[in-house]
C-alpha cells in the first residue's frame, strides 16, 4: 500500500525508537528503482527513508470515513 502526505502510519522497526508509534508521512521520496522511501514525523522525532513495507495504515486511515457511519448506525440501532 502506497501512502501520502499527512497520512497516519504506525512504524514497526525494531532498531528505531519509534518503533510502534503512530507518525504523520511528512514526504514521499521515490527512488530511481520505482521504490518509495517516507520521513515520517513523530510527536518527539521524526525517521527519514523508511521503506513502505515498514509503515502499517492506522485503524483512522484504513477505516476512512465509512467507519464513523457504521458506528452511528450501530448505535441508532442500540437505541430501539
Amino acid at each position: 500500500m502506497a501512502f501520502d502526505e499527512d497520512d497516519r502510519v504506525v512504524l514497526h522497526d525494531q532498531h528505531s525508537d519509534h518503533d510502534g508509534e503512530t507518525g504523520t508521512v511528512t514526504q514521499k521520496m521515490d527512488n530511481m528503482f520505482g521504490d518509495a522511501t517516507y520521513t515520517v514525523s513523530f510527536e518527539d522525532g521524526q525517521e527519514q527513508g523508511v521503506s513502505e513495507d515498514m509503515l502499517e495504515a492506522t485503524d483512522e486511515e484504513a477505516a476512512g470515513s465509512d467507519g464513523d457511519e457504521g458506528e452511528a448506525a450501530t448505535s441508532d440501532e442500540s437505541e430501539e
